[in-house]
């Protein structure tokens, strides 16, 4: 008598042991449960947007953004799926596309509080501001019980370096679940944006003189009763709960929200880029204009220096800007395209110069050394217009 045959594996039997895996740290095996399940069911969403989430705490955004990508193509409009879209593109440095796509889940869910609280925290990733900080007290007021929520707000309130708000609203999620402090150091992909938000509050504790451990709360630091501790500083009070007295709490004075968003390129970054286009650009013409000179002795020589110079300065630049900047190379450059974009232009015209004086090395000829030294003077010529127009 022939063996009864064994049920098939479903998409969300491979999805439950891929989370498993993942909670026990084991990402390899837990990604590679999914592409078990995605061989039965390739366009399966919720397989997509786990392996997307497997991505992100493996830290490799590019992967987390094309398996985000399927699974919003496989089921556009899906909260969880935007959620984790959202986030590889933040990772991946797209903040613009990043802070759109938190604006369409806090404007499709108004009255879901994990859509609230996590639309607000990827639109402080994305572009800090005032409609972050708005988008946090909504996510407060929406689910004022949960501790998440007030740990947004504490995320959100620190970027903006109101550290004082940050400390009443970390403390009162403290408060409401004590795990919040341990968050940082949780592990797999269920609670992976709770994490999320408790290491990037983490990275900002120095700054805000906020608690990284619970800590008894010796008196609550928010005017009582509850659900209304606090008010926006741009928004009318909400409609009052049955059995609650207005005069059963207080207002805080209003906050005053430092202006632009930030992630606009700090001022050290913008004058550290200016100051390396100048050193650029000048080393550039110089070389140009003797490699020129040279060709009248003789041409190979000249070809010879042009090549030297040509590697000694983009060398150069290229560490200059590693030792001096606050960030990384090429997150400064991600932040000038943004919100900086002539200064961007001259920073890769200063690159650009100099491989023209390589160019140069391989075919000579005039014209490479006279474009080379056009390139530069152009990107000169940004940086000082953009000084006098300042000052």
């Amino acid at each position: 008598m022939a063996a009864p045959l064994e049920p098939e594996t479903t998409p969300e039997e491979y999805r439950q042991r891929a989370l498993l895996l993942a909670d026990l740290g084991r990402y390899d095996e837990a990604a590679g449960e999914i592409a078990a399940g995605l061989e039965a069911a390739p366009n399966e969403p919720n397989l997509l947007a786990t392996l997307a989430r497997i991505h992100l705490v493996a830290e490799q955004p590019a992967e987390a953004l094309r398996a985000a990508d399927r699974a919003n193509s496989a089921a556009p409009a899906i909260l969880h799926t935007l959620v984790v879209r959202a986030m590889a593109l933040t990772d991946s440095q797209r903040y613009g596309e990043a802070a759109q796509i938190a604006v369409d889940i806090l404007r499709n869910w108004p009255g879901d509080a994990y859509a609230q609280r996590t639309g607000a925290a990827l639109l402080s990733e994305a572009h800090n501001g005032q409609e972050a900080l708005n988008a946090a007290w909504n996510g407060v007021r929406v689910a004022p019980a949960e501790a998440e929520a007030h740990l947004v707000l504490a995320v959100v309130a620190a970027r903006l370096r109101l550290f004082d708000l940050a400390q009443r609203a970390y403390a009162e999620a403290l408060d409401l679940d004590p795990a919040v402090g341990e968050a940082q150091r949780d592990v797999g992909i269920v609670r992976l944006e709770r994490r999320r938000w408790a290491q990037a509050l983490e990275s900002l504790a120095d700054q805000a003189s906020l608690p990284t451990e619970p800590e008894p709360i010796e008196e609550t630091p928010y005017p009582e009763p509850f659900p209304r501790p606090y008010q926006a500083p741009d928004r009318p009070l909400p409609d009052e709960p049955a059995g609650l007295s207005s005069a059963s709490w207080s207002e805080p004075p209003p906050v005053s929200v430092p202006a632009g968003p930030v992630l606009d390129p700090s001022a050290e970054t913008v004058a550290t880029v200016r100051q390396a286009v100048l050193y650029g650009t000048n080393w550039t013409l110089i070389a140009a204009v003797i490699a020129g000179a040279m060709t009248l002795a003789s041409e190979g020589i000249s070809r010879v220096w042009a090549a030297l110079i040509g590697l000694l300065i983009l060398g150069g630049v290229t560490f200059w800007l590693n030792r001096k900047l606050p960030e990384p190379l090429a997150a400064a450059l991600a932040r000038l395209r943004a919100h900086r974009r002539a200064l961007a232009s001259a920073a890769y015209l200063t690159f650009a110069a100099p491989v023209l004086l390589l160019f140069y090395t391989l075919v000579g000829g005039v014209v490479p050394l006279v474009v080379g030294m056009l390139l530069a003077a152009a990107a000169e010529m940004i940086v000082l217009t953009a000084r006098n127009r300042e000052a």
